[in-house]
């Protein structure tokens, strides 16, 4: 597989072009950003570490009936995965309150929520990434009721069998961001990453923070966390 042209550059990642017109190469960066770009700093060894985890959780998906974009693991940084066009919706499942919704609806951090819960946000840097609901979605011709239905699916099994993994890794699962692709046939596919950079990861004990919190919370032993999350993977995959 022969590396191309560089298609985009975002916050953590490169996309390259291959000799495939449908499959492209993604390159993990250690940059770290946060609060929409307005943070921004490094995490040492965080790109190798996203991309190994998010590998071995997507083929851990796959085998238990998500469709996803991973293809084949080239080395540590990158990746060869399958081209999509991004549903431009940033999915939220959440299991416990933390973050923007312990805030916006008045909830202590870490109360456990009663069923776990999705939230839709607008994948626009523009804009500040707004909530938005089905309706606005669909008005908006950014996915249609069944596009949207499959995208909801999908999440509560992914998260579901998440939660299981984690919990082996006595780790529990917060809440985690999810993005869809959909395939040139129009078949929507996991795609992006699932990495500490995505979830929230808290020690299953302790409650300890192993997860991106750590840098935009300014908590400290940052590249501790994300090396404890992985070896805590590696142990159980």
């Amino acid at each position: 597989m022969t590396k191309g042209e560089q298609l985009y550059e975002g916050k953590a990642k490169k996309v390259f072009a291959t000799d495939d017109p449908e499959l492209l190469l993604v390159s993990y960066k250690d940059d770290a950003t946060a609060f929409n770009g307005l943070k921004k700093g490094t995490i040492e060894g965080k790109g190798s570490i996203n991309n190994q985890m998010s590998n071995a959780l997507m083929r851990y998906l796959s085998e238990r009936g998500i469709p996803t974009h991973f293809v084949k693991e080239i080395n540590e940084r990158e990746t060869i995965v399958k081209k999509v066009t991004i549903v431009p919706l940033e999915v939220i499942v959440r299991n416990i309150a933390a973050g923007s919704f312990a805030k916006n609806y008045g909830v202590e951090e870490g109360t456990p929520l009663s069923n776990p819960t999705i939230e839709f946000s607008y994948k626009n840097d523009a804009l500040g990434d707004p909530l938005m609901n089905e309706y606005h979605a669909t008005a908006l011709g950014l996915a249609t009721e069944k596009e949207i239905q499959t995208i909801k699916d999908y999440s509560f099994q992914i998260n579901k069998e998440l939660q299981s993994f984690w919990a082996a890794c006595k780790v529990t699962l917060v809440d985690f961001k999810l993005e869809f692709g959909r395939l040139s046939d129009g078949t929507i596919i996991l795609a992006d990453e699932i990495s500490p950079d995505t979830c929230r990861l808290w020690d299953a004990e302790s409650g300890e923070k192993l997860d991106k919190d750590r840098f935009r919370r300014d908590l400290g032993n940052v590249e501790e966390a994300y090396q404890e999350i992985m070896k805590r993977l590696q142990q159980h995959i």
